[in-house]
């Protein structure tokens, strides 16, 4: 039976946006560079881990990896990330003081689009 390992996201610059996701997931972080990881995004000529084509994003499973795709996103996500918080209002301007913005909003939900426009719901 297969389980669920990773959640991968194409976007134009995987650095910020992995920033942005760590920062807005409790107990999530960009996983740190180590002297064996930097040596081979520099044998790939990623001399720079702001460069770094896939950064991963760890906090337990799933993990989330967001990866460099050449095109931008030009539709409505075929899949979204649910988040829920404790105090809604709170969260959703923590978020947008992160660079999210606010697109609907409904009773006790709303939805929110990310730095590189991915839409997640929030309630």
């Amino acid at each position: 039976m297969a389980r669920l390992h990773d959640v991968v996201i194409d976007c134009r610059h995987p650095a910020s946006l992995a920033r942005f996701w760590a920062q807005a997931l409790d107990g999530y972080a960009v996983a740190p560079y180590d002297e064996e990881e930097l040596a081979r995004l520099r044998a790939e000529g990623v001399l720079d881990p702001e460069d770094d084509p896939t950064v991963l994003v760890d906090g337990g499973l799933p993990r989330l990896w967001f990866q460099r795709v050449p095109e931008r996103k030009v539709h409505k996500n075929r899949l979204h990330l649910d988040l829920r918080a404790d105090d809604l209002d709170s969260e959703i301007d923590r978020l947008l003081g992160l660079g999210a913005r606010l697109v609907t909003t409904f009773d006790d939900w709303v939805v929110m689009i990310d730095p590189e426009g991915n839409e997640f719901c929030l309630a």
